[in-house]
C-alpha cells in the first residue's frame, strides 16, 4: 500500500490576513476575541495529510486505471497522457479542530471558525505540496479532485478512496455516501507532474468563486480535451 502519513504540520495562520478577510478592524472588541479563538484554535489543531505513489496501468480515450481502479474523466486522462506515476492524497483540518468547533453557538463565531478551518487545511496542503515537490524531485506539479469539474464526477470519490484501502483512517477521514468528507474541511484529489500550468479554474465557468486560481479559459476544452 505504501501510503505515508504527513502529521505535526504547523498551523501557518497569518493574523493580519485573518483580519482582512473576516474584514475586522483592529482595535475592536471583535479582533480581540478572534485572537482568543485563533490561539484556541493552535492549541487544538492536528492537521493531517495522506498520500501514496500510485502507478498508471491503462490508459482509454476517456478512462484511465491506477493501481488497478478505473477513473472516468477525459480531463484527467488527457492531463496523464505523459504521465506513468500519479500522487492520490487526502488532507484535513483534523477531527480534533472540526469537534472543537461545534461547541460554538454564536453565528458570527461559526462563520471565524470555518474560515480558520479552511485556513488549516491550506496549511495542510502547503506541506503536502512542499513534500511531494521534495520527495519526488518534482519541479512543477498540477491537482484535480473528484466534482471540481463536472467531467469528472465527485461520485468518483468513492473509487480514489479504493486506493488507500482504509488508510484514511490513519487521519480521521471519512467518504460519506453523499461522496462528502467528515471532517468538512477535508480535500481529496490526485498530483501529478506537468509542465503546463494547469489549474480546474482554467475549465469552470461560474463567475464567482472565492477560489479561484485561475481565470476561465473558453477555449481550452475544444482546443485540448475535445475528442
Amino acid at each position: 500500500m505504501n501510503c505515508t502519513v504527513i502529521k505535526n504540520i504547523p498551523f501557518d495562520l497569518d493574523f493580519e490576513d485573518l483580519l482582512n478577510r473576516l474584514r475586522i478592524k483592529k482595535g475592536t472588541e471583535y479582533e480581540k476575541r478572534l485572537e482568543e479563538l485563533v490561539q484556541e484554535a493552535e492549541i487544538n489543531a492536528n492537521i493531517k495529510v495522506l498520500y501514496k505513489l500510485s502507478y498508471i496501468e491503462d490508459k482509454k480515450d476517456d478512462t484511465v486505471v491506477i493501481d488497478g481502479v478505473k477513473f472516468s474523466s477525459r480531463i484527467l486522462r488527457v492531463n496523464l497522457d505523459n504521465v506513468n506515476r500519479v500522487l492520490p492524497y487526502v488532507a484535513t483540518c483534523g477531527h480534533e479542530l472540526e469537534n472543537w468547533s461545534k461547541g460554538f453557538p454564536d453565528m458570527l463565531e461559526m462563520f471565524w471558525l470555518d474560515t480558520i478551518k479552511e485556513l488549516a487545511l491550506r496549511s495542510a496542503r502547503t506541506a503536502l505540496t512542499k513534500e511531494l515537490k521534495n520527495k519526488f524531485n518534482l519541479d512543477k506539479m498540477a491537482n484535480m479532485n473528484p466534482g471540481s469539474l463536472k467531467d469528472w464526477s465527485i461520485s468518483q470519490q468513492k473509487e480514489l478512496f479504493q486506493l488507500f484501502d482504509g488508510h484514511e483512517k490513519l487521519i480521521g477521514v471519512e467518504l460519506k455516501s453523499s461522496f462528502l468528507m467528515t471532517p468538512i474541511k477535508s480535500v481529496s484529489g490526485i498530483f501529478f507532474p506537468t509542465e503546463s500550468n494547469y489549474e480546474n479554474c482554467m475549465l469552470c465557468p461560474r463567475g464567482t468563486c472565492p477560489g479561484r486560481k485561475a481565470p476561465y479559459d473558453k477555449k481550452l476544452y475544444s482546443e485540448k480535451y475535445a475528442l
